[in-house]
């Protein structure tokens, strides 16, 4: 009898401690997978992608892509901040969107570059009857670009086609956008709009 108690014993031990170590990997696993997939700026994100009918998780999808959450970001064609704004896009959706005293510096500002970014992808998502995949790569490459490879038959849009968008960083973006956005209703839910 005392040896059944004593191995009794040992196996709640044994359970007690399989149980504190599935928490504590559970808890681990989660944060590991908000760190790699962080949610910066989440107020801004949520405002601004719910006011232009974007999910939010879309938009920290593309934020990570693109910037990987840095406002400072600056890429070799000179796009800026967060959501990689090239200045003559800012420019532009600036004047559409009624923006007073913009600047092209205002693309380093999270707030200013939030805005103008998730007005851009939604007025491209419109442009393309609310087609994600297309505004996507269009938000890479070029509306014109993907307009001409849509009229010639090139890439229609097909996210299990996206193999043949022409432009390879074009295909990569959109590779890696849908994956994040992914991996981000993975771990935070599913967005509110869309």
């Amino acid at each position: 009898m005392i040896r059944y108690l004593r191995r009794l014993g040992q196996a709640l031990v044994l359970l007690m401690v399989l149980a504190v170590l599935v928490l504590t990997f559970s808890y681990f696993s989660d944060w590991l997978w908000q760190t790699l997939y962080p949610l910066d700026y989440r107020e801004m994100i949520y405002h601004h992608a719910e006011k232009n009918h974007l999910d939010p998780l879309l938009v920290a999808a593309v934020i990570r892509v693109e910037s990987n959450f840095d406002p400072q970001a600056r890429s070799r064609k000179g796009a800026r901040g967060l959501m990689q704004v090239m200045p003559s896009t800012g420019e532009w959706a600036a004047g559409e969107m009624g923006l007073k005293n913009y600047s092209n510096d205002l693309l380093f500002d999270p707030e200013t570059n939030i805005a103008v970014g998730t007005w851009y992808l939604a007025r491209l998502r419109s442009e393309f009857d609310g087609d994600t995949i297309l505004a996507l790569a269009a938000y890479n490459g070029g509306r014109a670009n993907v307009w001409r490879w849509v009229k010639q038959k090139r890439w229609t849009g097909e996210v299990h086609r996206v193999e043949r968008i022409p432009f390879p960083e074009t295909r990569e973006f959109v590779q890696r956008v849908t994956k994040a956005y992914r991996r981000y209703r993975e771990i935070y839910g599913s967005g509110h709009a869309d």
